[in-house]
């Protein structure tokens, strides 16, 4: 089970740290450009460069601290964090009736769900 956690771990991070930061480089402008990100519209400058950088925090913690052994418990609190990212990507969604970007947001939650699950229960780190 280990192994099947770092695997998830490892695209998890890689995902949230690609999206994270186009969030926190790209401006409002740039990111409306793509239909897929309409969403964006509804938020701030300050507010995207926030969540960005939540994602890229998070999936930084879904890796770094056990490859480093500083402070593990924070992967699974990275995990929590952006589970409940991706419940307000979902609402967010939802509201504006952008229902083809729901399976994404459930898929994308469901494994840092199970990150947390894992982490915390299954297969702590020691």
């Amino acid at each position: 089970m280990d192994t099947v956690l770092w695997i998830i771990q490892a695209l998890m991070a890689f995902a949230f740290v690609a999206a994270g930061s186009m969030k926190v480089i790209s401006s409002k402008e740039k990111l409306l450009e793509n239909p897929r990100m309409a969403w964006t519209n509804d938020f701030t400058p300050t507010q995207l460069k926030t969540i960005g950088g939540l994602e890229v925090a998070g999936g930084l913690g879904l890796v770094l601290p056990a490859l480093l052994d500083i402070l593990v418990f924070l992967t699974p609190l990275a995990a929590i964090g952006l589970t409940i990212t991706m419940i307000g990507a979902a609402y967010t969604h939802i509201r504006r009736n952008e229902m083809d970007a729901l399976p994404i947001n459930a898929i994308l939650g469901g494994l840092v769900a199970f990150i947390a699950v894992g982490r915390l229960f299954i297969e702590p780190f020691a």
